[in-house]
């Protein structure tokens, strides 16, 4: 039983079904895709077409070399039809425990308790949004939404926004609205991340991690850093914090230019410090400085969910994160994850490789059990 049907729980089902192993996936959402669906609606994959299909069926070649966030939702459609996945949607899942004989799984569903030999975790990294809770946030009148409710700038014309958090998302959506029609657009950075462009030189950023996944962490840090100074030039010339660049080491992704660099330029949008706590009609920064805002979009990320999933000891660290890598055994036998991945050469493209491993680990355990 795989739980999810996102990319990486339809990998997993495909593969398995590839070695003969029939999975049931549960999907809480009412079709395929779903989550994508409900992304913000400039949104295109950073990585390219050929990195990006899943297991046994790469994505044709009539789609974009960046998908667009409904070729994507098309895309898995067709997966799961074409793999012939047996996908159960508008299913919610409760706790997840052990029988107690060790040699069967409980899923609690919002139909009934599931049973199965193996359970394939496919939940995803970002499943429960996560809005700091700033002191003052109550008495803040403006508008407050999580990056993940933002669809596009329709609603924010003519507003003041802050947009709290410097990741991929945070940077796209603060480009969106400077772009599409707010009054003014800032954005609050903790902690600077490093900037690369999608397309440095002409070729893919995607294929130079690859690449550059197989040297030494701090050589692949230098060359990134000199490729990204070289295309986009000195940051702090347009009020971005100096960040290190030790993406390679770190496993940060850091942000994929796709027009956020020509807003800072255009000072389209503008930067701010960490917000140290909301007022009524805006924000006070770590600085002491305070500005009025109409708007709030916290691109703050998300937590797993789960540490309120999972009834089982020893699988999760600190952080609500499985401890064992994606797609290989737990210290629960019968237990996996799937898509729980830090990782510089994409989310998708470990999914693909990802996949293929649990279906070798799952058929090796399912013959010794």
């Amino acid at each position: 039983m795989i739980v999810g049907a996102g990319a990486s729980g339809l990998s997993a089902a495909a593969a398995l079904h590839r070695r003969g192993i029939d999975a049931e996936v549960l999907e809480q959402d009412a079709a395929i895709g779903g989550t994508w669906a409900r992304r913000y609606d400039r949104l295109h994959l950073h990585t390219i077409r050929r990195f990006s299909g899943l297991a046994h069926y790469p994505i044709p070649g009539r789609y974009s070399t960046y998908l667009s966030r409904d070729q994507f939702v098309e895309y898995l459609q067709e997966y799961a039809s074409a793999m012939g996945l047996r996908v159960v949607t508008s299913t919610t899942i409760g706790r997840i425990q052990s029988s107690g004989d060790g040699r069967h799984w409980v899923v609690d569903t919002s139909t009934a308790a599931r049973h199965a030999r193996v359970v394939v975790i496919a939940t995803g990294q970002y499943r429960q949004p996560m809005i700091p809770e700033w002191e003052g946030r109550a008495t803040y009148r403006g508008r407050l939404l999580h990056s993940a409710t933002y669809s596009n700038a329709v609603p924010f014309a003519g507003q003041r926004v802050l947009v709290v958090g410097a990741g991929n998302s945070g940077a796209e959506i603060a480009t969106d609205l400077a772009e599409h029609g707010a009054a003014s657009v800032a954005m609050s950075v903790r902690t600077p991340p490093p900037i690369v462009p999608r397309d440095p030189f002409g070729m893919p950023v995607q294929r130079t991690s690859i690449l550059l996944s197989t040297l030494p962490a701090a050589i692949a840090n230098q060359f990134g850093r000199v490729t990204a100074r070289l295309t986009l030039g000195d940051l702090t010339r347009y009020g971005f914090p100096r960040a290190e660049f030790r993406p390679y080491t770190t496993k940060r992704i850091p942000i994929i230019d796709v027009g956020f660099v020509r807003a800072l330029a255009s000072r389209l949008v503008t930067i701010r410090p960490a917000v140290d706590r909301l007022t009524a009609n805006g924000a006070v920064f770590a600085d002491g400085s305070h500005e009025p805002f109409d708007a709030i979009v916290a691109a703050t990320g998300f937590t797993t969910g789960l540490d309120r999933m999972i009834d089982v000891p020893g699988v999760l660290d600190a952080h609500g994160e499985p401890i064992a890598r994606s797609g290989e055994p737990t210290s629960a036998p019968g237990l996996y994850f799937m898509g729980f991945v830090h990782s510089l050469r994409g989310h998708l493209f470990e999914a693909n490789l990802t996949s293929r491993r649990l279906a070798r680990q799952v058929q090796a355990y399912l013959a010794r059990h």
